[in-house]
């Protein structure tokens, strides 16, 4: 029994495998290669992109899906989020999709071992399934020479599990990762870290945007997305003619995170990005419910 917690959890081989069959996804739509199995999602945490994608991936494969909706479930009336885990896995799936916002809790369920556990997205550290994708879609857009390049990783990196995944990841693939945010919204950490956007721009192949989560933070930081933008939206002035790739992991906010004209704009690669997940998940779900 294998999970995907964090990309931790995957070899180099297992990584260029997942790739590969990624690629061949994309290429040619397979046949039912999980005809038998039965996945369950368990999304804590509101999701269209990744719950979605996971149920389209499972059903290209010809897997069955049940989502279950936390918001109607016994977790509601106290019981715990084990016993819950317990009890669906008493329905013998093949693998439980979760997301949770506590950075732990996939983990938890895995080492019980009672089914393959896919971590969909925890807390503020690890979402490897959009670390994934994000790195298959680079592979392709540079023809696999990623080695080298360099990323920026723009916004509220503190509290982006997307952010940590990819660090972990790219980082370990050979990419030179950057941070650029406001004080605030920056973590501890070794890499090059930078306060104003401008100051990266020429240096730079990737930008990854990320949407200032203003929620998540007691007290504010600036009085409205308006005053964040001007330091920080990702925009047609700002860009210029640079020959820079434009992600984010969605959901964007317009001329926030990044302006109306740059979402148009074939540098950006957000709905590629959408469009890769699928493919990627269902090289995950192959690697972990058939391969494994």
């Amino acid at each position: 029994m294998q999970h995907l917690i964090d990309t931790l959890d995957l070899s180099d081989a297992q990584i260029a495998q997942l790739l590969d069959d990624a690629r061949a996804f994309k290429q040619q739509h397979p046949s039912h290669l999980l005809r038998d199995k039965l996945l369950m999602t368990l999304f804590f945490e509101a999701s269209t992109r990744t719950r979605s994608s996971f149920e389209v991936a499972a059903k290209r494969l010809g897997a069955a899906v049940v989502h279950l909706d936390p918001g109607k479930s016994s977790t509601k009336k106290g019981e715990s989020l084990e016993d819950t885990f317990a009890n669906l896995c008493a329905m013998e799936p093949d693998g439980v999709i979760i997301r949770h916002s506590e950075n732990e809790a996939p983990g938890i369920l895995a080492d019980m071992q009672m089914t393959s556990v896919i971590n969909a997205g925890a807390g503020n550290y690890a979402h490897p399934t959009q670390a994934l994708l994000d790195l298959f879609t680079l592979m392709e857009h540079f023809d696999g020479k990623i080695q080298g390049k360099t990323l920026a990783i723009v916004g509220d990196i503190i509290s982006s599990r997307v952010a940590s995944s990819a660090i972990r990841l790219l980082t370990r693939m050979g990419m030179h990762v950057v941070l650029v945010a406001p004080k605030p919204f920056m973590p501890q950490s070794d890499l090059p870290r930078y306060e104003r956007l401008e100051d990266v721009m020429d240096k730079v192949d990737v930008i990854m945007s990320l949407r200032a989560q203003l929620e998540r933070h007691a007290s504010p930081i600036f009085d409205d997305y308006e005053e964040y933008a001007e330091h920080y939206c990702i925009n047609a002035e700002r860009l210029g003619s640079r020959d820079i790739l434009i992600l984010h992991p969605g959901p964007v906010m317009r001329n926030i995170d990044i302006s109306d004209e740059i979402l148009e704009d074939p540098r950006c690669k957000v709905l590629t990005q959408v469009k890769n997940g699928v493919y990627m998940r269902m090289a995950i779900l192959k690697l972990l419910l058939l391969d494994s």
